[in-house]
């Protein structure tokens, strides 16, 4: 009896430990930011970004491969600094922000290599979805921050995508408008 009561003990600290493995991150929209950078004509490039980006992360200390990210972008917040483009680029022609108001990333898999995570995933924009893969420099230490006595960590990716895979500015040829759209993330994340 006293064997049973103690393995029925190790296998519940056992189940305790593991899910001490696994922690749950809320993306923190005041320090996290979608960037991007676009060609014009060929000739300059056109930076912006979009703010009130939200999100949970899975984190599996134990077996990174099965972390998760499930972030989702506010695309009414789109700035690249000129109000005229701006509301341009919210348009049925580019964004359509008024019936699709939000982009989101769904993980389908997780792997890391040194403080490099590669992260592969469904990237759903202007009502597409299609897979990326984003490369993650996670070599930010996790700390507790003083205002809020939390643990808050940060990540930064990029990855590059097609504008004209998302049925984006359809109508403008890429000489005007260059194809490949290179995107910055850079995120701070909060334990929960």
């Amino acid at each position: 009896m006293k064997r049973l009561a103690l393995a029925i003990g190790v296998l519940g600290l056992a189940a305790s430990l593991a899910g001490a493995q696994t922690s749950t991150w809320a993306v923190d929209p005041a320090h996290s930011e979608v960037g991007f950078a676009i060609k014009h004509m060929g000739l300059s490039t056109v930076r912006g970004h979009f703010n009130n980006v939200k999100g949970t992360i899975l984190y599996d200390a134990a077996d990174i491969s099965k972390s998760t990210v499930n972030v989702t972008i506010d695309t009414t917040t789109v700035d690249t600094g000129n109000s005229a483009r701006d509301t341009h680029l919210k348009t049925d022609a580019f964004f359509d922000v008024t019936k699709i108001p939000t982009a989101t990333f769904v993980s389908t898999s997780v792997s890391k290599s040194g403080t490099h995570l590669t992260v592969a995933g469904n990237l759903t924009l202007h009502g597409v979805t299609k897979p990326v893969t984003l490369d993650v420099d996670a070599s930010t230490t996790p700390m507790e921050s003083p205002m809020d006595h939390k643990t808050h960590t940060g990540f930064s990716a990029t990855t590059t995508i097609k504008r004209t895979d998302f049925g984006i500015g359809a109508s403008f040829p890429t000489a005007a408008v260059g194809d490949d759209v290179q995107l910055t993330i850079d995120m701070e994340a909060i334990k929960q």
